[in-house]
Formats: C-alpha cells, structure tokens, sequence
C-alpha cells in the first residue's frame, strides 16, 4: 500500500467547506483561464463571458434557494463542519455515538424543523432537504439520529397524535432533551411489514394495551427515551404506539460489530407483556398508512443527504487526484479519471435538481409517495456507485479510515438498503407505470 499523505483534504472556513484546488488549473493541464489581450473581444464581442460553468453548482442551485433556505443551510453547515467532523473519525473507529449531538441540534433548530409550533422551526421542506445534506456529508449515521428524531418519532406524533401527547412530547423531543426511535422491522419481516408478528391486546377493564413483539435494526434505540412501535391490535389493524422508557417488560439492547453506521447506536425493542396506557395509542391512523408516511418524509431526506455524502466523496477524489503524481503528472490529467469525475459530478447535479424540485412539491402538499421512492432510489443507488469510485480513485489510500471514502461506502451500504430496499422502491415504481403489483403471488 502507499505511503498515506497527511490529510489535508477537510480544510475547514468559517462559511463552511472550503473550494478546493481553485489555485490547479495551471498544474494540471487543465486550459487557462482566458485572459483579455490588447482588447480583444472573449465572446460575442463583449470582454467578459456572459456565463461561467462552476462545477461545484454546476445548474446554478444556490440560484433557487430563498435567502432563509441559504442561511438556515450555512449556519448547519458551520455547525457540521466544525463540530461533527473532527469528532467522526474516532466516533466510527471506536463506535461510539455522541448523545450530546441530539443535545446541540436541538440549540439549533433543526429537528423537527418542518414541524409548525411546539418549539419547532417552522421551516420549509427544501430547507429540511439541504439540512439532510449537510448532515451526511459528514456521517450517514449522524443523519440517520437526526432523520429518526425529525421524520420517524415527532413527525408521527404531530400527524397522528392528540395536542395532549404533542405538547407532551414535542417540545422536548425538539430540543433533543428527548431521543426516539421507530418500531417497524422485526426479525422476520423487512420490506413486507404487513405481516408483522408484533401484537397489542386491549384490556378494556385497565383500558390499557399489553404490547408483546420484537423490532429490530433500531436506530437510537439503545438510549432512546420514546418509541413509537406499530403494533397489530385486537381488529387486525395495526396502530402506533408510545412506550416510554422504563416501562415494565421493555428493552432495547444494542446491536453489536455493525460495519456500517457505527457513529450512530442501532438495536431492537423487545416487548414482553408491556403494559401501555390508551392515552399513548395514536388515534389518527389505523394500517400501514401510519409508518409508510413516516418513511415517506424520512425517504425524502435521505434523498438529499446520500447525495451530500456522494458530494464528499467527488471533492475528495478530485482533489486526491490533483495532488498524486504518477508517472510525472497528476493522476487528475488521465482521462479516465477525467471521465469518472464528470460522471459524478453529472449524476450529482441532476439528482440535487430533482430533490429540488421534489421538495417544492412537498412544500405546496402535491408530492406523491411513487416521486419520493423514485428520488430515494436514485440518490442512493447512484451515492454508493460514487463513493465506491472515488474509493478507487485514492488507491490503496481508498481503504485508510482518515480518507473518509471508505467509512461513506460502508454508510451507504446501509442507507442504500433501509427504508425501503433500492429493489422495493423499483416494485412501487413498476406498479405505478404498469398498473401490476409485483410484490406478492396471486394477488
């Protein structure tokens, strides 16, 4: 293996990332930039272009962000940057998880920010969307405590739940005094949760439900302090369900020797004749409409923030492949590597136009859930192709854990398989064009 390079690819600024290589033109045969002589004319006969191509927004996105959107994203970026990413390293090497990370976004607004009242932002579903991507550019695990906490517990809450359990719950989950988790997968069913073997008796003399059931790969669920479990009850329908911690018959033990998200805790719920109190059932939903619209915002999310890992994996390789000289030049001058980085930077761009646009669509309420399953899929799907290119691209450096690449190709490994596998969402988009479910036989 090659000698490592001390790391100096994470530079940080107080506006967030850092350009990289913006000095390289020269260096690297690349053409110069053209430069006025004697009055000559560039283009059209006008002395200044009338667009330049700048390949870090390659479709000018910045352009089509509100002054809010811009801020609320910088000011997380900031935070990111200087706060996320140098505990990262040691946190994935050692699998150790922060809690004081739910803590400090809490102080800055960002969870539940969608969320109207309750000590909530407020904020738009673009403006969640780009929080998502700045999040996992640095860790896909750190986003995942943030996108259980936003998506999968308050939003539930906040749709589902009666103004008792929102004033109840809401404000200190929004703080991150409170931590979450979401009940859904268990040990023998995955991508068909129908079929779930979780069960909630009604006891109508204690008016209470007796929960009994096992959910596995469990983000948060280790130290998390509410779990909303889906449960099939009495009538066949299934219903969410509030359990909090220290409720007799429950536990949550830790999933061990995980290769991929370990910056983040994930475990099961086990339930042995716990005892819940109908105050803490959901009352607005009944089937799998419940958790599926729970997925459905955190899908959204992930859409973005795959491609803010897949982001942090371009800019690596291209500015790993700028430094390495090979064969007296920068590997950067290959065309391969040319060719590779142009297609990054193509499927990048087109899949951030897309969540743009597929945010504006949520914030006006006119999204579907086959636009998100089409948008998850793709962003993640084309992340972890990025990221296992770039991971080449560095050589035998690929590999070394102060690179980065690596610890984002394990991550979306995972992230390219939970909520909702990239073969599922292709089922849920073939049944829309065809008008057939391919899911089940004879059905």
């Amino acid at each position: 293996m090659a000698l490592r390079l001390p790391s100096r690819l994470f530079l940080q600024c107080r506006g967030g990332i850092t350009n990289f290589g913006d000095t390289r033109a020269q260096s690297t045969g690349a053409p110069p930039v053209p430069k006025e002589k004697e009055g000559k004319p560039l283009v059209n006969g006008s002395k200044v272009p009338k667009a330049q191509f700048d390949w870090r927004d390659a479709l000018q996105l910045e352009k089509l962000l509100t002054p809010e959107e811009i801020m609320m994203r910088d000011s997380f970026r900031a935070y990111c940057q200087e706060k996320l990413m140098p505990r990262i390293l040691m946190a994935n090497r050692n699998e150790v998880f922060h809690r004081e990370i739910v803590s400090e976004m809490g102080t800055l607004g960002v969870l539940g920010p969608t969320i109207k009242g309750y000590g909530c932002a407020g904020t738009t579903y673009v403006a969640y969307g780009l929080l998502a991507r700045e999040i996992e550019r640095v860790d896909s695990g750190y986003r995942s405590v943030m996108s259980v906490q936003s998506s999968l517990v308050m939003h539930p809450i906040y749709a589902y739940g009666t103004e008792k359990q929102k004033q109840k719950y809401l404000p200190g989950l929004a703080k991150g005094e409170l931590l979450g988790c979401f009940g859904l997968t268990e040990p023998n069913h995955g991508s068909d949760p129908g079929s779930m073997e979780t069960r909630a008796q009604y006891n109508s003399s204690r008016k209470t439900y007796t929960l009994n059931g096992s959910k596995t790969w469990i983000t948060n669920s280790p130290v998390a302090d509410l779990c909303v479990v889906w449960a099939v009850c009495h009538d066949g329908k299934i219903r969410g369900f509030l359990l909090e911690r220290g409720m007799k018959g429950l536990s949550t033990p830790k999933i061990e020797g995980k290769f991929s998200l370990r910056a983040s805790l994930t475990g099961m719920i086990i339930m042995e004749d716990v005892e819940v109190p109908e105050e803490n059932l959901l009352p607005k939903v009944s089937g799998l409409a419940g958790p599926f619209g729970c997925l459905n915002n955190a899908r959204y999310g992930i859409s973005w923030g795959a491609l803010g890992a897949a982001e942090f994996c371009m800019h690596t390789a291209r500015q790993y492949t700028l430094d390495r000289m090979q064969f007296r030049a920068p590997l950067a001058r290959n065309q391969l590597i040319q060719k590779k980085l142009a297609d990054m930077l193509t499927e990048i761009t087109i899949g951030l136009q897309a969540c743009l646009q597929l945010g504006r669509l949520k914030d006006e309420d006119k999204e579907t859930p086959e636009m998100i399953s089409m948008l998850k899929r793709n962003s993640c799907g084309k992340a972890l192709e990025i990221a296992r290119q770039a991971r080449d691209m560095l050589g035998g450096n690929g590999i070394a854990d102060e690179y980065h690449v690596i610890r984002h190709v394990m991550n979306l490994e995972a992230v390219n398989t939970y909520e909702g596998t990239h073969d599922i969402h292709a089922l849920i988009l073939g049944r829309a064009i065809t008008g057939l479910q391919a899911f089940t036989v004879g059905k």
